[in-house]
């Protein structure tokens, strides 16, 4: 078991968010988390992260609580997000949109940085031939010294990801991806994140309004309204599922492309 959360639930003011959320989800999965509008998936990325504290309930990474962690503490932890709308640090280069991502992982001193002595030069260069790494990977070398608000739509998802996977998580989690990206976009948005499951040896949970590529992608999904959770289990039982239909505006939930 990777993630697991015991009872999870938040409320702002009288209005309750969340209520006795109990993900279990386990390392090498692909997992999808799908709902309405308003359904409260992006407030359980917001509990996973530490953005929110919950008012009830536990988060548990590898056995160990997650509870009243700071966000850059559950980066450290090993959990890394991108986000429904893209942020990366749009004045600065994509190289370093990166290179930024990897101060989780330096041990050199403050003094060592400023005075530019002992382990700096040597980590300065592996964080740079680790990024130009990753920027490769999603064919975003030849760019790396471009500013990343020049990036198209399409790169600059692309870029966030590579940014999230430079923290080195065990977990990633990915807010809506193929939110603005056209079909063909969105189809090699899926191949992506296959494969980088696979090159990275990840654990994947995915938000997506595209049913078409979560029923093509997720091996479990979870389906919350209002902040319960109505249905989990494999594609197939979601996509035939009452509740789930009802809470689609009684649509059948489409099946994966053939």
């Amino acid at each position: 078991m990777l993630l697991k959360t015991d009872a999870l639930s938040i409320k702002f003011g009288g209005l309750t968010a969340l209520d006795d959320l109990n993900l279990k989800i386990h390392s090498g999965e692909l997992v999808g988390l799908i709902g309405p509008n308003g359904a409260g998936k992006t407030t359980v990325f917001n509990l996973l992260t530490g953005v929110y504290s919950p008012s009830g309930g536990n988060i548990f990474l590898s056995g160990k609580s997650l509870k009243g962690l700071k966000p850059f503490q559950v980066t450290q932890s090993g959990i890394a997000r991108t986000f429904q709308n893209i942020r990366l640090f749009s004045e600065l280069s994509v190289l370093d949109n990166v290179k930024i991502a990897h101060n989780y992982h330096l041990s050199c001193s403050l003094a060592e940085s400023v005075l530019r002595a002992g382990r700096y030069f040597p980590e300065e260069e592996d964080v740079e031939r680790e990024s130009a790494k990753l920027l490769e990977i999603f064919n975003l070398k030849d760019k790396m010294h471009e500013t990343a608000k020049n990036l198209p739509y399409g790169e600059q998802r692309r870029l966030e990801i590579a940014r999230a996977l430079a923290t080195r998580p065990s977990l990633l989690l990915l807010d809506e991806p193929a939110a603005g990206m056209n079909p063909q976009e969105t189809n090699d948005l899926t191949k992506m994140i296959r494969w980088i499951r696979g090159e990275f040896a990840l654990t994947v949970l995915l938000i997506e309004h595209d049913m078409r590529l979560v029923m093509d992608l997720c091996e479990r999904i979870y389906v919350l309204e209002y902040g319960i959770t109505i249905a989990q289990g494999a594609p197939e039982k979601i996509r035939r599922d009452p509740r789930v239909i009802e809470a689609y505006l009684g649509e059948e939930v489409p099946d994966a492309p053939h």
